[in-house]
């Protein structure tokens, strides 16, 4: 069976269709993940280590996965780390990995945290074509504090996006937060070479 890297992923669809692909590829993510040398999680953790000394304060990987992002945050010294995720089969694959203090099922919208519950918030490949919609930047900002922190990527296709570019001009130029990090870099080994990695500030 093919991965759906191979049709058209980064594409708008309906909750329930991604909600379906998620759960048709929740055992063989991973592994389709380690084929293609995912780099953006890793990349997203680095970046919010580079500007967030506290790395016992509480972190939420929005759109958490099977866990990827949870792994690479505790590899990088993170110690509490919460995930939540709309599919319940990606969720299963995740609490196998050990490295979440809780795990639990969301709705497509809806971030499951107030401001003062989380320090960083990270969401990897969420705010993007195929994913979340551009407002979900918005929505996340405001569920942190100021100070808190947002660490997050647009991959290649969701650069090409102009809502998705606009979502972000408008955060920075209401006020709502500053930019601490955005670099461009590899992504996965094919398909979708390459992602922007960005660290927002709560103002």
């Amino acid at each position: 069976m093919k991965s759906p890297v191979d049709g058209k992923l980064w594409t708008p669809r309906s909750v329930e269709d991604t909600k379906r692909i998620y759960a048709d590829w929740a055992t063989r993510y991973d592994a389709d993940m380690d084929r293609m040398a995912y780099a953006t999680p890793g990349r997203v953790s680095g970046a919010l280590r580079s500007v967030m000394a506290d790395r016992a304060a509480p972190v939420l990987d929005f759109g958490c996965g099977t866990g990827r992002s949870g792994q690479a945050l505790a590899a990088d010294g993170f110690t509490v780390i919460d995930g939540t995720d709309i599919s319940p089969e990606m969720l299963a694959v995740a609490e196998g990995k050990g490295v979440y203090r809780r795990l639990w099922e969301g709705a497509a919208g809806q971030i499951g945290a107030a401001p003062g519950d989380y320090a960083a918030i990270v969401a990897t490949g969420v705010v993007s074509l195929g994913a979340a919609p551009p407002e979900m930047l918005e929505g996340l900002l405001n569920a942190l504090s100021p100070g808190g922190y947002l660490a997050f990527s647009y991959n290649d296709p969701t650069l090409e996006d102009a809502s998705y570019l606009a979502a972000l001009e408008k955060v920075l130029a209401d006020g709502l937060a500053e930019q601490l990090f955005r670099v461009h870099g590899p992504h996965l080994s094919e398909k979708v070479t390459g992602s922007d990695v960005i660290v927002l500030r709560r103002l």
